[in-house]
């Protein structure tokens, strides 16, 4: 088995070069990405990119265009994963706040979402946001609160 940091384990997986032994201490992809079809397209220290093809037939509020929930989840899992590339094995991190404004509606598009951090601190660390529609257009705007969690507070997450 070959322990990896996680930014080390993502860039790999998007390389397609990741040892069929590899681990990191984050689950990737994470449940919920599975389960709605976000992918991770890029990661940086501090930053990544993730991609969801969006489908109001699938993803859809009551006026027919996609839910503004799936924009919100789809911003967090990109900033989780920006920050999990900072924490250290045996560590952990809870978003505490996110806002979102959004700014034009979304239809049947990829969404592609880019975090990243504006503010790294060492328990409260700052990230902002932006998902734009296939067309290129800015959909959403998002910024978000994230705790670093650290000894007894990580055990279990």
């Amino acid at each position: 088995m070959v322990f990896l940091p996680v930014l080390d384990y993502l860039k790999l997986q998007l390389a397609d070069a990741l040892p069929a032994d590899a681990v990191t201490h984050m689950r990737y992809p994470t449940a919920i990405s599975r389960l709605l079809g976000i992918r991770i397209c890029e990661v940086d220290k501090a930053s990544a990119t993730v991609e969801i093809d969006a489908d109001p037939a699938l993803h859809g509020n009551q006026q027919g265009t996609v839910h503004g929930g799936l924009l919100c989840e789809l911003a967090d899992a990109a900033i989780g994963t920006a920050h999990s590339t900072v924490v250290e094995a045996g560590e952990s991190f809870a978003s505490i706040e996110l806002h979102i404004r959004f700014f034009r509606p979304v239809f049947r598009t990829t969404l592609r979402a880019q975090a990243k951090a504006i503010h790294l601190g060492r328990n409260l660390s700052h990230y902002r946001c932006e998902i734009l529609r296939g067309d290129g257009k800015l959909a959403a705007s998002v910024t978000s609160a994230v705790m670093s969690l650290r000894g007894e507070q990580a055990r279990g997450r």
